[in-house]
């Protein structure tokens, strides 16, 4: 396998803690010191077909947004199917996934001068068919940037425990980014986050400020979540939602819940609520991030004739109210290619607040 392409390997304390959004800013800030940059997801468990080939999302986006000039299928070569872990503890092959991973980083790191390596949540997983992130690091023969939430105490503990994971694989922590944090705290935590890695013998690379843009989810992706009928066709499907309200009360008391930014959801036989939505928004440029009617209850024809003419999504849902507001709650929410505003911003926390210069020097 390829040795001499500079590599490093981005694990994360956690799902959700930032890895492929710290990823997609480090792609652009490393293209600036390395213009031919290669990207691989050794092991992916997130994937859609492309082309008969399962490719893990984070691929898919890394690949249409930077133009990598890398085979898809080699930058995912492993993807982890529902009955992935009961074949493998079935009958062991693990030579053949090692020799698959090193063959498709050989093909990724071609004419490269540099490439990034994602990981797929904390150190441990993966451990069930022997490919933790830790091993997957060391077959690699990369260093690794740990990935964690804001806070202080808690990211500290777990950034030892994924530490030992590595260090047990004989992998080297570069260092921390600390994702997610408080701007009002953005200080103190930073002070006290690096006192408490310096004890652990591991550096702070970089504190980046939550923004609340990053975790909120698309009327798109709602409805792709929730298998939706769209009832309209609104120019706006990319509306982000900040605030959920479930219309479990009469269209007056509803209305003050009318904003810029809210997702109703409110079962479709509630045609009072509806009219209430269509008289107040019918034309204008803002108003509610979109309406999702639940229980399947497809509004009657003047309804519908009314829906039409909302300038947000209005969705069908087959399931109930409680349901569907608990599966947009758990939603998790990931950066798509075509939400370029939501890249730009990812390039720019990167960019301001992670010391790529301190990575450098430590490859």
């Amino acid at each position: 396998m390829n040795t001499e392409t500079p590599r490093v390997f981005i694990a994360a304390t956690r799902q959700n803690d930032g890895k492929t959004t710290t990823s997609l800013g480090l792609l652009a800030a490393m293209q600036k010191f390395h213009p031919r940059i290669g990207y691989i997801k050794p092991v992916g468990q997130r994937f859609v077909e492309i082309d008969e080939q399962k490719i893990d999302e984070d691929t898919v986006l890394m690949d249409r947004v930077y133009r990598l000039n890398c085979p898809l299928v080699d930058m995912s070569p492993i993807a982890v199917e529902p009955d992935f872990t009961r074949k493998y503890l079935q009958s062991s092959n693990y030579d053949a996934l090692v020799k698959k991973i090193e063959n498709a980083f050989d093909r990724v790191a071609w004419e490269k001068d540099f490439v990034l390596c994602e990981g797929s949540g904390h150190a441990g997983v993966g451990s069930v068919f022997d490919l933790s992130n830790a091993r997957v690091a060391k077959i690699l023969e990369a260093k690794v940037i740990l990935v964690t939430q804001g806070g202080i105490g808690r990211p500290i503990d777990e950034v030892s425990l994924n530490h030992a994971l590595f260090e047990k694989e004989g992998v080297e922590i570069i260092g921390v980014i600390l994702n997610k944090v408080t701007l009002e705290k953005l200080d103190t935590v930073t002070d006290f986050v690096r006192r408490g890695l310096k004890r652990k013998g591991l550096e702070l690379l970089g504190v980046v400020p939550h923004q609340a843009m990053l975790t909120r989810p698309t009327m798109e992706l709602i409805q792709e979540e929730l298998g939706a009928e769209m009832l309209n066709r609104p120019l706006r499907i990319q509306n982000l939602v900040d605030h959920v309200v479930v219309g479990a009360m009469g269209a007056p008391n509803a209305m003050k819940f009318f904003k810029r930014g809210v997702l109703l959801i409110v079962s479709g036989d509630r045609e009072d609520i509806v009219l209430a939505a269509a008289s107040t928004f019918v034309g204008q440029a803002q108003g509610l991030a979109g309406i999702v009617l639940t229980g399947q209850l497809r509004p009657s024809p003047s309804i519908l004739k009314a829906i039409r003419e909302m300038p947000f999504p209005v969705l069908l849902a087959s399931e109930d109210s409680y349901v569907v507001a608990s599966a947009v709650h758990d939603l998790i929410v990931k950066t798509r290619p075509d939400e370029t505003q939501k890249i730009s911003l990812i390039r720019d926390l990167i960019a301001q607040h992670v010391d790529v210069n301190r990575i450098l020097k430590a490859l």
